[in-house]
């Protein structure tokens, strides 16, 4: 038995012919036709029967109904409003461990998902973020789960492949900048794989790759501290082609108070943001606060 049974074309296609949907790509909404990555998925995020999962974008179900099947309950973040009725019937087998959110994920609090839940019959919060996202919101919902949804502790998140090489860059390479140096202050990367156009209906013109983010088991950062080393991190890569310190000095930071901190940490002040890591940042932001 598969995974998800919509995971293929025939199944998919006849969800879209019985509700009179065409594919809406404002929305972003390519339909993943391949059973084999929602088996990968599944494998990645390690979910059990205590599990509660936070999903956004669940399309017409085909990750959500696998999803179900594991998890203690769903709540799924749906902004197509024309998507609630095929879902009501996708996922009608379990549908009373899902609760459907129609709203926009980007204005959906932590609140709301608790109350969702609630509404279930469940007081437990979220720990997984397991999506398909939708490609254009992709790395704000990223950050915002990391930084707002304090119960998750691990994303399983389907991107565009040069999102996740983003997510995925180590210091020195060209896809490193300042969200890959944000995110290590939350989580970091353990895992990774490509998934081509040809899992989709239609296909994208793009390729896609899931990527595995593990929140860091202790947060050594109060808030204020992670504040502070997020503005060093924007402002290090303001003008990225400079030095550091002339990038900082051009965002507002005192030269001497830079010279002082840089010495104070052993970085060089000749040194471009892209070389640093996320340690070297948060050590900055520490000495110049």
């Amino acid at each position: 038995m598969g995974a998800s049974w919509l995971a293929n074309p025939r199944e998919t296609r006849a969800v879209l012919d019985r509700f009179g949907l065409a594919t809406k790509h404002r929305l972003g909404q390519n339909f993943l036709v391949d059973d084999g990555v929602i088996a990968h998925i599944l494998d990645l995020a390690q979910i059990d029967g205590d599990d509660v999962v936070l999903e956004v974008g669940p399309g017409i179900g085909t990750l959500t109904v696998a999803l179900l099947e594991h998890a203690l309950a769903v709540c799924s973040i749906e902004a197509d409003r024309e998507l609630e009725r095929v879902l009501a019937t996708t996922c009608a087998k379990d549908s009373d461990h899902l609760a459907l959110v129609m709203a926009d994920a980007l204005r959906v609090g932590e609140g709301d998902v608790r109350a969702a839940l609630a509404a279930l019959g469940t007081d437990v919060a979220p720990r997984m973020f397991v999506s398909n996202l939708p490609y254009q919101v992709a790395t704000a919902l990223i950050m915002r789960v990391l930084v707002e949804v304090s119960s998750v502790e691990r994303l399983v998140v389907m991107v565009q492949a040069e999102v996740a090489d983003r997510i995925c860059a180590v210091p020195g390479s060209r896809d490193y900048g300042a969200y890959t140096a944000r995110l290590g202050l939350y989580g970091q990367v353990t895992g990774r794989f490509g998934v081509g156009p040809e899992s989709f209906m239609p296909q994208p013109r793009v390729n896609s790759a899931v990527v595995r983010i593990d929140r860091l088991p202790v947060q050594p950062l109060s808030h204020q501290g992670l504040s502070d080393a997020s503005a060093v991190i924007d402002a290090a890569f303001t003008q990225r082609r400079k030095t550091i310190r002339n990038s900082m000095a051009a965002s507002g930071y005192d030269r001497s108070a830079l010279d002082v901190a840089f010495a104070d940490t052993g970085i060089a002040s000749t040194a471009r943001a892209e070389t640093l890591s996320t340690a070297q940042f948060v050590s900055l932001a520490a000495a110049l606060s």
